[in-house]
């Protein structure tokens, strides 16, 4: 697949599996500070807008 297919593929995923729970950006910001990785509401928002979604990051979402 190619990276920009596998961008917008991931973009979509994540933005229905945050939807399926019912997560917001800054719950899953929270969550992701907990976890020890300093994130923002919207570090998030532009990131998942952008498409530019690190393994590292999308694995621990």
């Amino acid at each position: 697949m190619p990276p920009k297919d596998w961008a917008e593929t991931a973009k979509a995923l994540l933005k229905a599996e945050l939807k399926r729970r019912s997560v917001g950006y800054r719950e899953l910001a929270e969550t992701l500070t907990a976890m020890g990785i300093p994130e923002t509401e919207r570090n998030i928002a532009n990131r998942i807008s952008r498409g530019d979604l690190q393994r590292r990051s999308s694995c621990n979402v």
